[in-house]
């Protein structure tokens, strides 16, 4: 009887998503590879990539074969499960923050109206706050278990510099919480869509958020735990093949959700501007907003790139002034001025 009452059909509709939305971000990530080194390659006047196929559009391709068929190597003085665990929790993490995000409106096929977001729990910011604090580990495991002293310290840094921008970071969306009222990203994004994008009363608030998402994906110019300059390659030096393919596919895909993130928190995440969607068909309304959404991704990444490639990489002590001197009394200062106008406005 209880298998009766199971909705097979909405089982099946979450599976399809949840392997859509898998590999539509591994393969983002993949060529987010190539996008890097194209922007680079325009930005320091070279081609980049481009014999492995037209354009070089074939270069990851390559690369992942590359890193496939490299030997794999396991430190004898390593602590071999650890090793192991390491990049296969970071690689974990990075793709469990996918099932909050709402991808666009929804879809009518088969009788059914299909909504373009694998669950939408009404805590959905806390989870991604709580999956986003469990990467660290697997920075901190993978250089710890190397046994190697650069990459012990490469993994201390990280971890110091994930919970110092954390901080900042959800003091930051407190300040837009007082706002919208809701830790659902639905609800924020249809509050968005009714009204204005959040990017209009907290410019501050995202600003403080951007600076601390780079931090948080060990972009430059805060990638000081892979400052291969002093630390030669990171907490990820002893790693090769796909377990060091693992690592860095966790960075693209971070910075791709990161993306998502920032797109649905502040500029209205599938919202079109100036589009009335009630006058479209429910799947061409749920298409464009798909596609929309995914340009303001591409945007944000686009930016990810431009500052990697513009500016030069901050001291240790510099990177933590930011953080604990700069970005923690700029957060604060903006959630007491945004709780000052809520309750005015309220009175």
């Amino acid at each position: 009887m209880i298998l009766l009452t199971i909705d097979w059909a909405l089982i099946i509709e979450k599976l399809v998503l949840i392997a859509i939305i898998i590999t539509a971000s591994l393969v983002i990530a993949m060529y987010a590879t190539y996008g890097e080194r194209k922007v680079a390659a325009w930005m320091q006047d070279r081609r980049g990539p481009n014999r492995a196929g037209p354009f070089g559009i074939l270069q990851p391709l390559a690369d992942g074969m590359k890193l496939f068929f490299k030997e794999e190597i396991i430190p004898t003085s390593s602590s071999k499960f650890l090793f192991i665990l390491g990049p296969s929790l970071a690689m974990l993490t990075a793709m469990m923050t996918c099932a909050v995000v709402p991808w666009g409106g929804h879809l009518e096929l088969f009788d059914r109206k299909i909504n373009l977001q694998i669950a939408d729990v009404n805590v959905a910011i806390l989870f991604v706050f709580a999956v986003v604090s469990l990467g660290v580990y697997g920075i901190m495991i993978g250089g710890w278990a190397s046994n190697n002293k650069f990459s012990l310290m490469a993994a201390m840094r990280g971890a110091s510099q994930v919970i110092s921008y954390e901080l900042p970071m959800g003091l930051a969306l407190i300040a837009l919480l007082m706002i919208t009222g809701s830790l659902s990203l639905r609800e924020m994004v249809d509050k968005q869509i009714t009204g204005h994008w959040n990017i209009l009363y907290q410019p501050l608030g995202f600003l403080i958020f951007f600076v601390c998402a780079m931090a948080e994906c060990n972009r430059a110019p805060f990638d000081l735990p892979e400052a291969e300059n002093e630390l030669n390659m990171g907490y990820h030096q002893e790693y090769s093949s796909m377990k060091l393919g693992f690592y860095l596919f966790a960075e693209y895909i971070n910075m791709f959700i990161s993306s998502a993130i920032m797109a649905t928190l502040f500029f209205g995440g599938y919202d079109v501007p100036f589009l009335n969607e009630s006058t479209l068909s429910p799947n061409v309304a749920g298409i464009i907003g798909i596609v929309a959404f995914l340009g303001k991704i591409f945007i944000f990444i686009f930016v990810f790139m431009w500052i990697r490639w513009t500016l030069p990489r901050f001291r240790y002590d510099q990177l933590m002034n930011l953080g604990w001197k700069g970005l923690i009394p700029l957060a604060l200062v903006n959630m007491v001025i945004t709780g000052a106008v809520v309750l005015w406005l309220n009175n």
